[in-house]
């Protein structure tokens, strides 16, 4: 029977563990793509989660990550020559004063149990608690990884491990044949395009905005580079309300075609849904929302769809459901103090 070879003598596991035909070993580079993206696509499918990610989505994320160097923090795991599964480990400081340090993994179907979960979440603690050793003692510290609600495995995995959920998001969407509210834009505004030298005063006043939010912290370049790079950055899509030169709110509505043919749907994305501080409760979200919905309707779009903070601290969910959207499924947020 053959046991664990761990090919870079670097990785450091608190205890070894023996699964027949399994390696683990560094991340390589591009010629591991195929292999993570196939990972995603089955783990997905699994777990039925609708949503498509591309081995040009996965370079252009991991070419502007910050706090996480993908060839020291990531770890993949092979069977026999197959890459079955990987793990990514990152940090942040959130603008409340705590640190986060979050582990992702996915972990193909065939090979879910045989134990890899434990393995990984061990390791990945052992590494973050490497990681947060050379940072300033002081501010909270908590281990964090996000699942869907059909991740069973991992939520068994995890609060066996003394993780607790902290938040829940709803993935939300709405069917367009259905009548649209009336939602007049506040009077005094604009509805207008944005220039490409506007991108980066869209991209402030969404930081702007979101300061209030739970688990909100100072993006960086890097990032804003990332937000423009991405295939779902299609400002020609978007409602952006302005007041003269300020941006007000925002809707950024994308279409993936990639995922809508995977799917046989007609999908529309409105998201980064945001009004800055001045002008809320005054209506600006609940009218760029409906325009954006027109919108992706006169498309061709059958229905749209959106992420939300349950306990968002302004009301987002309560606007959702009040405009026509209703709960698809359900992601958690799991943390666990150091």
């Amino acid at each position: 029977m053959s046991t664990t070879l761990i090919l870079d003598q670097a990785l450091q596991f608190r205890w070894k563990p023996e699964f027949p035909g399994i390696t683990f070993r560094r991340f390589k580079g591009p010629e591991d793509y195929p292999g993570i993206v196939e990972v995603i696509r089955k783990c997905m499918e699994a777990d039925q989660i609708k949503r498509v990610i591309t081995e040009e989505d996965l370079d252009t994320f991991l070419k502007h990550l910050t706090h996480c160097d993908p060839f020291q923090d990531m770890l993949v795991v092979e069977r026999d020559g197959e890459l079955v599964a990987y793990l990514r480990l990152e940090w942040q400081e959130l603008s409340q004063g705590q640190r986060i340090y979050r582990h992702i993994v996915n972990i193909a179907p065939e090979v879910r149990e045989i134990g890899l979960g434990n393995t990984l979440l061990d390791y990945a603690e052992s590494h973050l608690e490497r990681i947060a050793a050379e940072h300033p003692n002081g501010s909270p510290k908590f281990f964090e990884m996000g699942i869907s609600e059909n991740e069973v495995e991992k939520r068994v995995i995890l609060e066996n491990a003394g993780y607790k959920p902290d938040r829940y998001f709803f993935a939300m969407v709405r069917d367009l044949s259905q009548p649209f509210p009336e939602a007049p834009l506040l009077e005094g505004l604009e509805v207008r395009p944005v220039p490409s030298n506007q991108y980066r005063k869209v991209w402030d006043a969404l930081g702007e905005a979101f300061q209030d939010h739970w688990g909100h912290r100072e993006r960086t370049e890097e990032e804003y580079q990332g937000w423009i790079d991405n295939r779902w950055f299609q400002p020609e899509l978007w409602k952006v309300a302005w007041d003269r030169d300020q941006v007000v709110g925002t809707v950024l509505n994308f279409i993936d075609e990639t995922e809508n043919e995977t799917f046989q749907r007609k999908r529309g994305y409105t998201e980064d849904i945001c009004v800055r501080r001045p002008w809320r409760r005054r209506g600006v979200a609940r009218a760029l929302l409906v325009q954006s919905m027109k919108e992706l309707r006169q498309l061709g779009m059958t229905e749209s769809a959106l992420g939300v903070d349950t306990q968002n601290p302004n009301g987002a969910l309560r606007l959702y459901l009040g405009v026509g959207y209703h709960r698809e499924q359900c992601s958690i947020i799991y943390r666990k103090p150091f």
